[in-house]
């Protein structure tokens, strides 16, 4: 991160100590050292505070932060998305598979159970729509692109929003088909 070099030159420009600084901002002398030594990023009270003693705008002092910020957000997300996209595949699987079995031999206890699962898969579909929507994925190449880590270009996330309506609306589609089909399936296996 820049900031923590940013601190350390204006802090010097002025001709100012680490412990000076700390008490103008009602901090100790360790926890500016460790802004400058980009071990702690200081809070927006105190992001406040050091641009009015350095005498420069807040996205002047914060510039180039700002994409790192995003960058580790992203990765985070990331990180969340793949470890949620495993859960929700098996469960989902789960779902399909253990419904007619839970229903034929559990009868109302299958139910009880199948619709416990379900409910547990449509929780984390929920999460996973939560991590789209921050990082603005709706469409198959918006969802692609964020798990390579890739932004699209202006061009591309204007066909995307356009393409939006159409893909929900074929998912739901898609969907219903799979479950119809799975269904006829384990009837005539199980018959």
């Amino acid at each position: 991160m820049e900031i923590g070099n940013k601190i350390k030159k204006y802090r010097e420009h002025i001709n100012m100590s680490q412990e000076q600084l700390a008490d103008k901002v009602y901090v100790s002398r360790q926890t500016v050292s460790n802004w400058e030594n980009n071990k702690s990023y200081p809070d927006i009270n105190s992001l406040k505070l050091l641009r009015n003693i350095f005498d420069v705008s807040l996205d002047e002092f914060i510039k180039g932060d700002i994409e790192e910020m995003k960058k580790r957000i992203n990765d985070y997300d990331l990180k969340e998305y793949n470890t949620l996209s495993i859960i929700f595949s098996v469960e989902f699987l789960l779902m399909l598979v253990s419904a007619y079995p839970l229903l034929r031999f559990l009868e109302i206890f299958g139910i009880i159970i199948w619709v416990l699962i379900a409910i547990l898969t449509l929780y984390t579909g929920i999460k996973i729509e939560k991590i789209y929507k921050r990082n603005d994925c709706r469409t198959y190449k918006e969802i692609v692109a964020f798990t390579e880590g890739k932004p699209l270009s202006t061009k591309e996330q204007i066909e995307e929003k356009a393409k939006r309506p159409y893909q929900k609306f074929l998912l739901g589609l898609f969907s219903g088909l799979i479950a119809i089909i799975v269904f006829i399936m384990l009837e005539l296996i199980f018959r």
